[in-house]
């Protein structure tokens, strides 16, 4: 379901900053691509240099997808989160932490919905789908095209930094918090819009994007909030950071 638009997006995006549709079978889904040479991901460079070329990447993608007409032929976002969504009430038996699941699914769905800020995202961008290339020197690869809220790619990347993740995640989300908030303004956006608020059952009200991915193994979820937050129930566990994109929250379960 997620890579269903790929050969559209690379047409889409034409080699800026993605790799170079050569040629494509639509109905069966055959693509003929540029060559990367040397071809490394962009994984095997430290972490720091990676939140920077994905940063650069990001900047490229959401700009052009600003610039250009044709983004509404793409499914939203909101699509690709509800089939998650009735997967995951699908196995609720193995929940490890029911109150964290529960409390994730409800800020996806709110969060998912359109907005007037939205861009085309590859919502699949991390240092395993970069790779090194002549033509530029890093190309992205595997985009899987949905619009809906640009903070959303910055989040892959996060995920994929796991190790970074549990040893400084105060100081990750710090980070990468303040490269999308350059991304936005650098694009031209105007100022960083405020998502839409979302009651929680303590009449808290949070925004932001939130990564659902991977929760049986690493469950993990983001948040970027307004600072009025005041609490996350049990069974639920938080650690907050502050920065100039707003405040982030992480909710994890041990």
């Amino acid at each position: 379901m997620e890579g269903a638009d790929e050969i559209h997006g690379l047409r889409f995006w034409n080699g800026d900053p993605t790799v170079q549709l050569l040629e494509a079978d639509d109905e069966r889904g055959a693509m003929l691509l540029e060559r990367c040479l040397p071809g490394y991901m962009l994984r095997s460079e430290p972490e720091e240099k990676q939140d920077l070329v994905i940063a650069a990447l990001l900047k490229r993608l959401w700009r052009r997808s600003t610039s250009l007409n044709g983004i509404h032929a793409f499914r939203h976002l909101s699509e690709l989160l509800n089939v998650w969504r009735q997967e995951t009430l699908g196995q609720a038996q193995h929940w490890p932490d029911a109150g964290l699941v529960r409390e994730g699914l409800q800020i996806s769905q709110a969060l998912g919905k359109p907005a007037p800020t939205d861009s085309l995202l590859a919502t699949d961008l991390h240092a395993g789908n970069v790779l090194r290339s002549q033509r530029e020197p890093w190309l992205v690869i595997d985009p899987k095209p949905f619009v809906g809220d640009p903070p959303y790619d910055v989040v892959q990347h996060l995920r994929n930094c796991e190790a970074r993740l549990h040893a400084d995640p105060r100081g990750l989300v710090k980070r990468l918090s303040e490269l999308a908030e350059w991304i936005w303004s650098d694009c031209s956006f105007g100022p960083l819009p405020a998502p839409p608020p979302i009651p929680d059952q303590n009449g808290a009200i949070r925004c932001g994007w939130i990564s659902l991915g991977g929760w049986r193994r690493n469950p993990c979820a983001l948040v970027f909030q307004t600072p009025e937050r005041a609490g996350v129930p049990d069974p639920v566990r938080s650690l907050e950071c502050n920065s100039r994109f707003g405040s982030a929250k992480i909710l994890h379960s041990s």
